[in-house]
């Protein structure tokens, strides 16, 4: 079942959102790039800037997984499983890369998945990337585990989503939400695969902990990384105070440097549907279940209110070894024809985008690449890995043949597994999902 959700407040002239993103066909339309970026030639470039500038914690949770990394691994080797079938001789020279998504025209395929503690590597790092996402007309998912307080990013991107990480209790729950409908957020994504903390061994390997521990070694990370320590974590000190986790709950939380305090993690073991359907009741604008893996819980979620699903196994940072979500994508779309279905995890291309379109998502999120982005470049790096990212889209848009991505619905046969298909399982769907796309 579907919600409308209330009329956008505070949006900019609806012709003006509604414009087609003007695509660079040439070198020379392309905007000028920073001399210290001219070397990330991709997504994945901004990894080794960032973890030089990062002290080893900080670059250590943002590039975490859990246990082995297999889920980790899996992520993007899903995508090596699929192939393109490519049509030619097709005039490909006006194509757009704009989607449409819950009334909303965006101008390109992806958006900024939640990224917990972007402040902490970014100087007001939730702030960075709603604006970044808000210029480049990009939805942004805003994390529930930031250091910001939500009502700040959503002054700056009206537009953007809210993650929220339910509290343990009802009572905690009614006055979280209630905090979020007081603000511009009409979007709320609730994460529903994090009943418990995950094993943090590679986290705590690399010397991080929530909050912070002062320590030698954490004093001789700074020293030895100061352009963080000025630009980032003492700038935020000086201008705004000691960092705290804002929007847990309804009242602020833990420090995020601290030698005692301890980081409120409320238990959520108990957590069921018959939660989701009550903040179904309550919240009033558009809802999302973020972290579903199989077919028959995104029917359940979607029956208990969801507007919208996105498959995700958080990055491979919860369960070591869930399946992949590209792999469990096509069976939930199946599952849920009905309502728009999103995916996160393992993307780094333009190609992989397409591909997870292909297979049915209507929006794919990117999470870890952005972070590093801001991390490395601060705004700079975020408009240079938008552009990047999108023009990989249109380009490999025209030599997929497409002008339009809605064409990939309608010709599935643009992509076919080259794999053996996953796992076959009533909780997928009644048919195998690796049967050509």
């Amino acid at each position: 079942m579907q919600h409308e959700a209330p009329p956008t407040m505070n949006a900019p002239d609806p012709q003006a959102r509604l414009a087609p993103p003007v695509i660079p066909q040439t070198p020379t339309a392309r905007p000028a790039v920073p001399r210290r970026l001219r070397r990330v030639l991709c997504l994945d470039d901004f990894e080794a800037l960032a973890r030089r500038r990062l002290p080893r914690p900080v670059y250590g949770y943002m590039a975490g997984y859990a246990e082995s990394g297999a889920a980790f691994d899996d992520n993007r080797a899903a995508f090596g499983d699929y192939a393109f079938l490519p049509q030619v001789m097709v005039d490909v020279s006006r194509r757009s890369t704009a989607v449409r998504l819950f009334g909303q025209d965006y101008a390109a395929p992806f958006g900024f998945a939640p990224l917990g503690l972007t402040a902490l590597s970014t100087y007001r790092g939730d702030l960075v990337m709603a604006r970044a996402a808000a210029q480049a007309r990009l939805p942004m998912i805003m994390s529930g585990s930031s250091l910001i307080r939500l009502e700040e990013v959503a002054e700056a991107h009206p537009g953007a989503w809210f993650q929220a990480y339910l509290p343990g209790d009802r009572a905690a729950i009614v006055k979280l939400i209630d905090r979020v409908a007081r603000t511009n957020f009409e979007t709320m994504v609730v994460t529903v695969d994090t009943p418990v903390p995950p094993n943090t061994e590679n986290t705590a390997r690399s010397g991080f902990s929530a909050p912070l521990r002062p320590s030698l070694g954490l004093l001789w990370q700074g020293l030895t990384h100061p352009r963080w320590t000025f630009g980032a974590f003492l700038r935020t000190m000086a201008q705004h105070g000691m960092p705290h986790f804002e929007n847990n709950y309804a009242t602020r939380g833990a420090p995020i440097l601290s030698p005692s305090v301890l980081r409120d993690f409320s238990e959520r073991g108990h957590l069921n549907w018959d939660d989701l359907r009550a903040i179904r009741r309550q919240w009033r604008g558009r809802l999302i279940v973020k972290g579903i893996l199989r077919a028959d819980d995104a029917r359940t979620a979607r029956d208990a209110g969801a507007d919208g699903i996105i498959v995700s196994n958080h990055g491979g940072r919860q369960l070591d070894g869930a399946i992949a979500p590209l792999r469990a994508l096509p069976a939930i779309v199946q599952a849920c024809p009905d309502i728009p279905v999103m995916l996160d995890g393992g993307v780094r291309r333009g190609t992989d985008i397409l591909k997870a379109m292909a297979l049915g998502a209507k929006m794919v999120f990117v999470g870890r690449p952005f972070g590093y982005a801001a991390a490395a470049a601060g705004p700079e790096g975020l408009r240079h890995a938008i552009g990047l990212l999108t023009r990989e889209v249109s380009r490999d848009m025209a030599m997929l043949g497409i002008t339009d991505l809605t064409q990939l619905d309608a010709r599935r046969h643009l992509v076919a597994r080259t794999a053996p298909a996953p796992y076959p399982s009533s909780a997928t769907a009644s048919s195998p999902a690796g049967t050509a796309a």
